[in-house]
């Protein structure tokens, strides 16, 4: 588990008119602390911070000092401009080490299978992320599966997958994360249709009030 450190102030002037634009402006992004049975807490963090937080990856614990004392966090959520793509808000969620959290975790895949070379297979990556129960302390950016002894028309499940020591899995077992196959060939083109046929004056179309060529009904048969 990685850990970071980062320093953040406390929001104040919620409601007031450009205030959240001054402080994007200063390259500073709004957020807020909840959960843990406390109260929220509007902060201000660096746009800096946050974009190393990111980049550290997924369930990265966050180690907030704040004026008043220390918070440990997850980010649970950043939104981010339409435009610009920078970051203009984000949520972090109070944890303690030492409780258990549900998660979801990105699946990485590594390696490669022999038969992608030898016969073109291709791998299908159907299942990106695994939700799985871990202490705080525990809990891992990413889960990675081994490609190197997978064949052709085989595939991996969740419960296939080894998880790190004290990761309990809670996807379904059964639930397909990668498969490996290889491609149909092409169906052969159907053969030309041959030339359609002269219409008769019996079946020759006729034209709706709009100009569309329509049919006329076939003949009743006789009794």
């Amino acid at each position: 588990m990685e850990e970071m450190n980062i320093t953040a102030t406390v929001r104040t002037g919620e409601g007031v008119k450009g205030a959240l634009s001054k402080i994007r402006a200063e390259k500073k992004v709004p957020a807020v602390i909840y959960g843990g049975h406390k109260d929220p807490v509007s902060i201000t963090v660096s746009l800096k911070d946050l974009e190393k937080i990111v980049k550290a990856g997924k369930n990265t614990v966050v180690e907030i000092n704040l004026p008043e004392g220390k918070e440990q966090a997850l980010v649970k959520e950043i939104q981010y401009h339409v435009v610009t793509d920078l970051p203009i808000h984000a949520d972090f969620q109070r944890v303690s080490l030492k409780d258990k959290m549900d998660v979801v975790v990105p699946v990485k895949l590594v390696g490669q299978s022999p038969d992608e070379k030898a016969y073109g297979a291709m791998v299908e990556h159907i299942l990106r992320e695994l939700e799985v129960r871990a202490l705080v302390s525990k809990i891992p950016h990413e889960i990675e599966v081994d490609m190197t002894p997978m064949t052709i028309n085989t595939g991996i499940v969740a419960g296939d997958i080894k998880l790190p020591e004290g990761v309990e899995l809670l996807t379904d077992p059964q639930a397909p994360v990668v498969h490996l196959t290889i491609l149909k060939e092409e169906e052969t083109p159907a053969p030309a249709a041959a030339p359609a046929e002269p219409e008769s004056s019996s079946t020759k179309g006729k034209k709706d009030e709009d100009g569309n060529l329509t049919k006329n009904a076939a003949p009743a048969d006789k009794k």
